[in-house]
């Protein structure tokens, strides 16, 4: 099986266009989304030749392949090409032996640098992976991950990696969470970072000029904008150490928190740091944080497990949030 880049990439686009029981797509139309794909990929001028989608298709039908339902449907003196199963793709089959072999050899570079510094997601992403491998095998299921697989705007992550990696400015048609008002925003894209599953990306809004953050799952819409990309100056582990979450107001400076903790609870905050300046003094939490919405529901998450003794702004805030809750009689 091919397994280079570029043939994913076109096996996916291809998938897309087989699976559109709306459009016909006839091999010109195959040819130009490949290509137009491919190149908004490698941001370059990329152009696939009318021999290579039939090698790709002819791939995709075999066993070897996908063993994909492909059809070709003649319109006339024109032929379009869709899957006979609406229900297909290629990205619900199981993985073939030469993508499980592909697999297990990342499996092996991964455990050679899985203990160096600044790897530590590689334990996380090889039991992911060897989920993975065992149930392609119909191997009975012995974890799982705290994903959701109906999150909105995932699906942006991958393209949004890339205008990142490629320095490229959008323009971005954003829906927020407290309006129904759709905005486009002009950024320069920097950072994605997830946060209580959710993913959020990070970049330079040109109108405004300063960092905004946008959550995935409000994304509208995407477009390459004309604007000149912006140059990322900041160093976003050291923008994110002194808050809890993704909401960093710069003007705000760190205040030293104080929680006092249920006797219960000290074990589990031990072992699970809500922040890296957590320290634990007998049963109060101290932080050296800025004060932001992300802290405020941490704390209330906890319910009466957690007093919050200083900063009073911040038991106030806390404490209104509190007789804000409705309750049915």
């Amino acid at each position: 099986m091919a397994t280079n880049k570029n043939a994913q990439i076109r096996y996916k686009a291809l998938d897309k266009c087989f699976s559109n029981f709306y459009k016909a797509f006839y091999i010109d139309d195959l040819i130009k989304y490949s290509s137009d794909v491919l190149t908004e990929y490698y941001v370059k001028e990329t152009t696939v030749s009318r021999r290579q989608i039939f090698d790709d298709i002819e791939f995709m039908r075999s066993e070897a392949g996908f063993d994909a339902p492909i059809e070709s449907y003649k319109d006339g003196k024109k032929v379009f090409y869709r899957y006979s199963d609406s229900e297909f793709s290629i990205l619900k089959s199981p993985l073939n032996p030469s993508e499980l072999d592909s697999l297990n050899e990342a499996m092996e570079t991964l455990s050679r640098i899985n203990n160096l510094p600044g790897f530590d997601w590689v334990n996380t992403m090889q039991a992911k992976l060897n989920s993975g491998i065992n149930q392609s095998q119909n191997q009975r299921q012995i974890i799982s991950f705290e994903d959701n697989e109906f999150l909105k705007g995932i699906e942006l992550l991958n393209p949004l990696y890339h205008h990142i990696a490629n320095t490229q400015t959008l323009d971005i048609k954003y829906c927020g969470f407290k309006s129904s008002k759709e905005n486009v925003f002009n950024i320069s894209p920097y950072y994605l970072k997830q946060y209580n599953n959710r993913w959020f990306l990070f970049g330079y809004n040109h109108q405004i000029n300063k960092i905004q953050n946008l959550a995935l799952d409000r994304i509208v819409d995407i477009q390459l904008s004309k604007t000149s990309f912006k140059i990322c100056e900041i160093d976003f582990r050291e923008y994110f150490e002194d808050v809890i979450g993704v909401s960093n107001d710069e003007s705000k400076q760190t205040v030293d928190v104080k929680i006092e903790l249920s006797e219960n609870i000290i074990p589990y905050i031990s072992s699970k740091p809500i922040h890296g300046s957590q320290k634990i003094k007998e049963n109060i939490l101290h932080l050296q944080v800025k004060l932001n919405y992300e802290l405020e529901a941490l704390i209330l998450s906890y319910g009466e497990k957690m007093c919050v003794l200083e900063p009073k702004e911040l038991a106030s805030i806390v404490k209104e949030r509190i007789n804000r809750i409705k309750f049915v009689d």
